[in-house]
């Protein structure tokens, strides 16, 4: 899946003030428990790879706050592939606390005045802070216009992180002093979108904030005296918590280190929840688990409806010694083995991926003749096979048409029957996910005004120069992520959206056709068509 991204991925340590040593720090010390932070953003790096960043605190350094970060992966950015070079970047940038992120555009410039995290310097230590985000708002135009009304205010960047910073700004402005949460309830009120939200000041004060929907994952851990957080559980995990100890934070709740004192607070309460699904269908490391569901039995599960679905009509003799089930690497892979298993097929490796293509998604050009050297198809499996190719979604269609010329051509393959672990994508994404608009998706064009069949799918099949296609339906989503459907953000495949401007916008793509030049013209003309 070359043609869906996700924007970016936070994390957090803080060893509190304390005698006792915490075993994970014991390698670097409480007092660089920073160092940490690299190892944690190299396990959420599949959440972005267009650039990375810290920022540490330090009570004995000039600097109290310190932020590095550039264009790249974490490897490059720390790095980490020389041992010298890391060593001196990780002891200048040393300290007790430390927030990090991983970004992926999905809008602004591709430089490092982008990358995250933030930092905002002042004479007042509450008033200098640095964070970082996950997600997008959807009411963007509409706060950044207000901040704009104001002569003497200035934005210099088209980015949601800048409007936050403002956000933040303005709650300690003047004599105010209000604390941390009383601050993200506030802002939350101003607020209409995605987000999972790491903050540290220059009195060492931390601030870790769930959006009160949940629609981003965002998870922590606590063993003695150090802490972290994280998008993903396996960055916990990975740096040595127990399992047992790693929880997803509660939407609408935020963690604050104040004074050294650890302290969990609700900041924002809805009657719903709105768990961005996708996590576990394709974004998230499948090693992971967010709130109490595992990705890989997540999709192991997506895996399973396929089967359930493909046995009541199979495209191939399920006793044909030709068929084979191919994940297309390497989040599809669950899905694919799970079919494979409960159909009785063999499951086999019959695209090889290759990993140092480079970053194709981030340079964003050349979409077609990328794809052709992102997988190479392995004759000596799918020549003169019957394969059931099992795909994570089709957003374009761009790489999927590329791949299965590939797989006929190179590979040999005498039939491929295209299965999909998710509902077609319809609509567009307005919470933090790198996707079309309405009019370059793929399958709304053959669904119109007609509800999804046999005979749709066959005609997308027929375009894509395939044998067969099929998806799964909406309601199989709940079921493998075993979560209420009203738990869950699926605005991209029924077009409900759970927050008034995210609907607001999917009706003003719709009726712009989705014409659209930028990441930003949606708000753009929606400020224009109510102001």
């Amino acid at each position: 899946m070359s043609e869906l991204h996700h924007e970016c991925g936070v994390v957090a340590v803080y060893h509190l003030p304390s005698d006792d040593e915490s075993p994970i720090c014991s390698d670097v010390g409480a007092d660089n428990a920073s160092w940490l932070v690299p190892r944690m953003l190299l396990d959420i790096q599949n959440r972005g790879q267009l650039a990375a960043g810290m920022t540490s605190y330090n009570p004995r350094n000039a600097q109290l706050i310190d932020t590095h970060k550039d264009i790249g992966s974490v490897n490059e950015v720390f790095r980490l592939a020389h041992s010298e070079q890391a060593t001196a970047l990780l002891e200048e940038y040393a300290g007790r606390a430390a927030i990090g992120h991983v970004r992926y555009a999905t809008c602004g410039l591709d430089d490092r005045s982008y990358a995250q995290p933030f930092e905002r310097h002042h004479l007042e230590k509450h008033k200098w802070f640095s964070f970082g985000f996950n997600g997008q708002l959807a009411n963007y135009q509409e706060l950044r216009e207000k901040i704009l009304e104001n002569d003497d205010h200035h934005l210099t960047r088209e980015t949601d992180t800048e409007i936050i910073l403002h956000e933040l700004s303005s709650e300690f402005s003047g004599t105010k002093r209000p604390s941390l949460i009383e601050a993200m309830r506030n802002i939350s009120e101003r607020l209409d979108g995605a987000y999972s939200l790491v903050y540290l000041n220059a009195r060492g004060d931390m601030l870790i904030a769930r959006d009160p929907l949940g629609i981003k994952p965002l998870c922590y851990a606590k063993e003695g005296p150090l802490f972290a957080a994280a998008s993903e559980s396996v960055a916990l995990l990975n740096l040595g918590f127990a399992p047992e100890s790693i929880q997803s934070l509660k939407p609408g709740h935020a963690i604050t280190i104040v004074n050294g004192e650890f302290q969990i607070e609700e900041f924002a309460s809805r009657p719903r929840r709105a768990h961005c699904f996708f996590e576990w269908v394709y974004f998230a490391n499948v090693a992971s688990t967010l709130d109490d569901r595992s990705v890989y039995l997540s999709r192991t599960a997506l895996g399973v409806e396929l089967a359930r679905f493909e046995a009541e009509n199979p495209s191939v003799a399920l006793d044909d010694p030709e068929a084979i089930v191919v994940p297309v690497p390497d989040t599809s892979k669950a899905a694919a083995d799970a079919m494979a298993f409960e159909l009785g097929i063999p499951s086999r490796e019959g695209l090889i991926r290759n990993r140092y293509s480079g970053r194709t998604f981030i340079e964003g050009k050349g979409r077609r003749k990328k794809a052709q050297t992102k997988y190479t198809p392995l004759r000596e499996v799918l020549e003169g096979k019957k394969v059931y190719l099992v795909e994570d979604s089709i957003v374009r269609s761009t790489t999927m048409g590329v791949l299965l010329k590939r797989i006929y051509e190179l590979g040999g393959a005498k039939e491929i029957h295209v299965r999909v672990a998710c509902p077609p994508i319809i609509a567009p994404c307005f919470y933090g996910i790198d996707m079309a608009t309405s009019q370059q998706l793929f399958a709304p064009k053959f669904l119109q005004e007609a509800a999804m069949s046999r005979e749709i799918e066959d005609k997308m099949a027929a375009t894509l120069e395939c044998d067969s296609l099929r998806y799964l339906p909406v309601e199989s989503i709940a079921r493998a992520i075993r979560l209420d459907k009203s738990d869950l953000c699926q605005a991209c495949i029924t077009g409900e959206y759970p927050t008034e401007h995210g609907g607001r916008l999917y009706q003003l793509d719709l009726h712009t056709g989705g014409q659209s030049s930028g990441e930003r013209q949606y708000e753009n003309s929606l400020i224009g068509a109510t102001s």
